[in-house]
């Protein structure tokens, strides 16, 4: 038994999603061609390096989009909660990319600071410059989403870090002209490659909490368990599961033992004042509770199923 608090999106608001998602896929892989063009004729590894991240971006982006139009799949006898974790799997996917690419960055980087070349810094200043354009654009189309969505927020920073990391080119690109400090197209490299790997982990390790369905961080199970204790016809709660579904669900799942042999109306009134209390001081929005009377089951708030 529970009750649904939760308010979905509207259908223009998530189609608003994916037209930010396709315009920054295609920006994405007009900056990843033009740099990858630009990386081998000017022998610039950060230009190639951020090519290789856009690369990435370009298929963690269509991961978003294609996540995005499933979790928009209606649920089925097959699929009871349709594809509500498909952005969820598309963060952890995304983050995981993040973090592998930074690790290619490192390795590509340190050959080249061991064997520094001449690059053609011209070429690496002007297409740095298109890439802080695009990327800042893309930026911007996600910055609102991805307040609130783990998926859009893996997109979002891929882009971000996208952005910066053409920033840090852009830097190495003048000091190269004006300099002639060559080594710092692999500084940079590296440096952009360490930046990756701090966004993405932390983003990988909120989306394997969801996944491996832990309780969110911000529910505090034994105090829940409390106010509900406190209710004057409940004499016990327990069995507790909590978990996040998706950004916008956390369900609540409990048995109550109650000290008397109340009817079903009195029962649903009781789960309704549950249903406002955990909604209301902990966002809540789904409860299922299995009521229990003089039952012999563990009592124990956590048990293993």
């Amino acid at each position: 038994m529970g009750h649904n608090h939760s308010h979905n999106h509207t259908h223009s608001h998530n189609d608003l999603k994916g037209r930010n998602l396709f315009i920054s896929i295609l920006l994405n892989i007009l900056i990843t061609a033009a740099q990858v063009i630009g990386g081998v004729i000017s022998g610039s590894l950060a230009l190639l390096s951020d090519a290789l991240h856009n690369f990435s971006d370009v298929l963690s982006l269509v991961v978003s989009y294609f996540a995005n139009k499933l979790s928009k799949k209606q649920a089925s006898l097959h699929r009871t909660f349709g594809y509500k974790r498909a952005e969820i799997l598309a963060a952890f996917i995304n983050a995981s990319t993040l973090i592998i690419v930074a690790v290619l960055l490192i390795i590509e980087a340190i050959k080249r600071f061991q064997n520094p070349q001449e690059i053609e810094s011209n070429l690496v200043i002007w297409l740095s410059l298109l890439g802080i354009i695009a990327n800042g654009l893309s930026v911007l189309l996600l910055k609102k989403d991805s307040e609130a969505n783990m998926n859009m927020k893996s997109a979002y920073l891929h882009l971000l870090t996208d952005m910066m990391a053409s920033v840090a080119v852009l830097i190495g690109g003048l000091l190269m002209k004006y300099y002639q400090v060559f080594w710092v197209d692999s500084v940079l490299t590296f440096a952009i490659a360490l930046y990756l790997i701090w966004m993405g982990f932390d983003l990988l390790k909120t989306s394997t909490k969801v996944l491996m369905l832990f309780t969110p961080e911000t529910i505090p199970v034994k105090q829940i368990v409390e106010e509900i204790n406190a209710f004057e016809s409940i004499k016990n709660v327990h069995h507790v599961h909590v978990w996040q579904l998706n950004e916008e669900e956390i369900h609540l799942e409990a048995h109550i033992d109650f000290n008397n042999d109340i009817t079903l109306s009195e029962f649903d009134t009781i789960l309704h004042q549950i249903e406002d209390l955990v909604f209301r001081k902990y966002d809540i929005n789904h409860v299922n509770i299995q009521p229990e009377f003089n039952k012999e089951d563990a009592k124990d708030v956590i048990v293993q199923d």
